[in-house]
């Protein structure tokens, strides 16, 4: 009850406005920014990096001594609380104390965030010692429109708004009874309201960045859009029309540092860059290095565990553009556990790289951080080509669903237009026959529809005795479904009986322009 009193009190004095600073004065704020974190807490190496990036220890000291120098607004702009094992052993528990003790000053809810269902996320609101913002989304009272604030004497509102797209993005029982309405839209709506009583108007934004540009375009009126969600690397502040656009990557493997000046309540000048965060020792926050390692001895006891090794690296950086090794052991590892002849799994379901070296259970669940299980349903040729259409039709735009496969072959043509990409398609080695049907492995995120999957949504559902019992899919077509196996565990436990591995791309998505 103390903590719903000190939640509240703190929230309503945010949004309690002094009078805003004298006509012709001006006045300078900071806006520093991270989206996407994803739970990374600790360092990491990257693939086809030389060294260590990221940190919340390192994170948090520069924010801390940034913070120090001007008045200044630390903001998230949504996936903050799962994905790496550090947020997802707590449901994204220890983000939240994290975020807490950094002091943020408001986020804005990511696709992600209702990943661990809208009973946690709400959990998660409440631990909150900010605002957390999503204008767009219908049906969930925690969430905020809007927040503002006074920082050095300049009135700032910050709207929230979240990709359109979460329903497809996250489970379909994540967000039942939940409506995402268009961020233009509803941006709009409330620049309107908020432009007479503030200097600076912020769209905290989990849409991507071309969706960024495109709200510009559509919505007058916006000083600054922080955003998230296509994890750009947008290293100098670019600005459309009179909007200023940022994004910080991801993981906290840098910090997104923008200074204002303000007159009048018009932005007259502006500097940004993105801070790289390496781990220096002596350099790191010594209240937050507590609450890391308090967190990641209860995981390491269980999830330190070696369970195999590799002898490469296991690529999880470019599932969302091409073939890799680690996304064909994954498909693999589907097809032979439930007895299919091909998989198909969406690239943006593997969140990160495994080194060569031994591998831990953790860095198995930091590849597959999601709660998805291994389902093979019968499915018309036909209905995979399209299928994969959809998954390549994303390709510009680095999008999730980029199918990783097995079992079967690509030829496509990504210059070519959506929905007729597709050159050539194998299974088996034959050319795949539009009217038979084929037992197809995927997890059950993408047979429920996710990622934009219809053709399997819709092949599942048109089984008369379609029904999910006890949180397993049944029907005429669902031919394997395991709800009592996470798909991570049943990589780690194929990968502790095979002791060693070293899986190679071996030529199944192939591309070719213009032919």
């Amino acid at each position: 009850m103390f903590q719903r009193l000190c939640v509240g009190i703190f929230i309503a004095s945010f949004l309690l406005q002094p009078a805003g600073p004298a006509r012709g004065e001006i006045r300078e704020i900071r806006i520093l920014y991270v989206n996407d974190l994803h739970g990374f807490a600790e360092p990491y190496q990257p693939l086809g990096s030389n060294e260590m990036l990221g940190g919340v220890v390192f994170l948090a000291a520069a924010v801390d001594r940034l913070r120090r120098e001007k008045p200044t607004l630390v903001l998230a702009a949504g996936d903050m609380i799962q994905g790496n094992d550090w947020a997802n052993f707590f449901e994204g528990e220890s983000v939240i104390a994290l975020m807490n003790l950094m002091r943020f000053d408001a986020m804005v809810v990511g696709n992600h965030e209702f990943d661990f269902g809208q009973e946690v996320l709400k959990k998660r609101v409440s631990e909150a010692l900010f605002p957390v913002l999503g204008a767009n989304v219908k049906g969930l009272e925690i969430l905020k429109p809007y927040a503002t604030k006074d920082v050095g004497g300049i009135r700032v509102g910050v709207i929230g708004v979240v990709t359109e797209d979460t329903p497809v993005s996250t489970a379909p029982k994540n967000v039942t009874a939940l409506r995402f309405l268009p961020p233009g839209s509803t941006t709009e709506k409330y620049v309107d309201e908020l432009r007479g009583k503030v200097d600076l108007l912020v769209v905290l934004s989990h849409i991507g960045f071309p969706m960024d540009r495109q709200l510009v375009e559509s919505v007058k009126g916006i000083d600054l859009i922080v955003g998230g969600h296509s994890h750009t690397r947008v290293a100098k502040p670019v600005k459309v029309a009179d909007t200023l656009i940022v994004q910080a990557w991801e993981h906290g493997k840098v910090l997104g540092v923008l200074d204002l000046a303000l007159e009048n309540g018009k932005v007259v000048k502006w500097e940004g860059y993105l801070r790289e965060i390496k781990p220096k020792p002596g350099e790191g926050d010594p209240e937050i290095e507590s609450l890391v390692k308090r967190y990641g001895q209860e995981i390491d006891s269980i999830m330190g565990v070696d369970v195999g090794e590799s002898d490469v690296d296991l690529d999880g950086e470019n599932v969302r553009k091409r073939e890799t090794n680690l996304g064909d052991f994954v498909a693999d590892v589907l097809r032979e556990v439930s007895g299919a002849e091909a998989a198909i799994i969406n690239g943006g379901g593997i969140r990160t790289s495994i080194r060569k070296g031994r591998i831990r259970v953790k860095d198995i669940y930091s590849v597959l951080p999601f709660d998805n299980y291994i389902v093979s349903i019968r499915l018309t040729g036909k209905q995979i080509r399209e299928a994969l259409e959809h998954g390549l039709s994303g390709i510009d735009e680095e999008a999730g669903r980029f199918p990783q496969i097995s079992g079967m072959k690509i030829i496509y043509d990504p210059v070519a237009p959506k929905g007729s990409r597709i050159r050539e398609l194998l299974i088996e080695g034959r050319p795949v026959d539009p009217e038979r049907e084929y037992r197809v492995a995927t997890n059950d995120f993408m047979a429920a529809g996710g990622d934009g999957y219809k053709a399997f949504g819709e092949a599942i559902r048109s089984s008369k005795d379609f029904e999910i019992v006890g949180g397993m899919m049944k029907g005429e077509r669902v031919i394997y479904s395991d709800s009592g196996r996470w798909i991570r565990d049943v990589v780690t436990d194929t990968i502790r009986r095979k002791g060693r591995i070293a899986p190679k791309v071996e030529g199944r998505i192939v591309e070719v322009r213009g032919r």
